[in-house]
């Protein structure tokens, strides 16, 4: 069995947010999105994959297909495949999602 502890494995950089990998396989990715305040993952799509976005500590302003919105702790969201996304983290905090790709980009 495979166990990671995500506290353990966040890592935050003041150059830019850390992508830091949790699991894949030849189907999916599980990677943590570290992101210290005024950092941001800019705009972009991916045209086969979805990919959801699970807020584990801080908040971040989410914006998917033109909608955009602040989502805090135990909240998640989706960006379909082909849908523009982004987010940004506009607070004095540092923010740590949890994102899964499916099906796993080349």
């Amino acid at each position: 069995m495979e166990v990671k502890r995500v506290p353990d494995a966040a890592r935050y950089l003041r150059e830019k947010m850390q992508k830091v990998g949790l699991f894949d396989s030849e189907r999916m990715l599980c990677d943590l999105y570290c992101l210290l305040p005024g950092q941001e993952q800019r705009p972009h799509q991916h045209p086969e994959c979805d990919k959801v976005y699970v807020v584990l500590e801080g908040k971040g302003l989410f914006r998917i297909a033109g909608e955009e919105q602040e989502l805090v702790v135990h909240e998640s969201t989706i960006a379909r495949a082909g849908q523009e996304h982004s987010v940004r983290n506009q607070t004095q905090e540092k923010l740590l999602l949890l994102v899964f790709m499916a099906p796993k980009p080349f």
